[in-house]
């Protein structure tokens, strides 16, 4: 049986240049979802939600490949936005609204996604397992780099973006979006690998 990797698949999503912007065009994706709000650095949500969207997606990965489709797990993703993004910074972490993602294969469905759900509540008791959705996300036209190093120091990193992005003639057109190469807990905050994407459109 083969192993599906997407990062491999959809290498011009996952695996971004590190030294220049790029423009991407994103396909709808299904998603594993959790909303929350607050500083992700001591948010028991945002751990809880993580714990969720790897339980049940750990558990749709088992019950896919019994019947003939393996595949790497994707890294973990997030959206990130304020209600009033003019307040969108690094000091006001405790009112970030967010939004943590998993990708799914075509082939995850709502009724596995929910057998999924059901065989793990029943096993683990998983905080915020009810509240989790599972979606289309259809992002469209975005800018994305990889960025190396501590989450705290990505803000030079986004200023720029964003000046790229209005020299370029586009406008901003959704939330701001980073996918988690790096697992945290085993790489030295310095070597942290993120994509970070920002969905655009042509300025109007």
């Amino acid at each position: 049986m083969t192993k599906r990797d997407f990062k491999k698949e959809l290498k011009h999503l996952y695996a971004p240049s590190k030294r220049e912007y790029s423009v991407v065009e994103v396909p709808p994706m299904n998603f594993l979802m959790v909303d929350g709000k607050g500083d992700p650095n001591n948010s028991q949500l945002f751990q809880n939600g993580l714990e969720v969207l790897y339980g049940v997606a750990y558990k749709i990965k088992f019950m896919l490949k019994s019947q003939g489709l393996d595949f790497v797990v994707p890294p973990s993703e997030g959206l990130w936005w304020m209600e009033n993004m003019a307040e969108f910074s690094l000091a006001n972490k405790d009112r970030w609204l967010w939004t943590l993602m998993l990708m799914q294969p075509e082939a995850v469905t709502g009724e596995i996604v929910t057998a999924a759900r059901e065989d793990l509540s029943g096993k683990k008791d998983l905080t915020e397992l009810s509240s989790l959705r599972f979606e289309r996300y259809e992002e469209g036209l975005a800018v994305q780099i990889l960025y190396l190093g501590a989450y705290a120091d990505e803000g030079p990193v986004i200023a720029k973006m964003h000046e790229f992005i209005h020299s370029q003639g586009y406008e901003f057109n959704g939330k701001h979006h980073e996918i988690y190469l790096s697992d945290p807990r085993r790489t030295p905050p310095e070597k942290l690998k993120t994509v970070i994407r920002q969905p655009v459109r042509v300025k109007k």
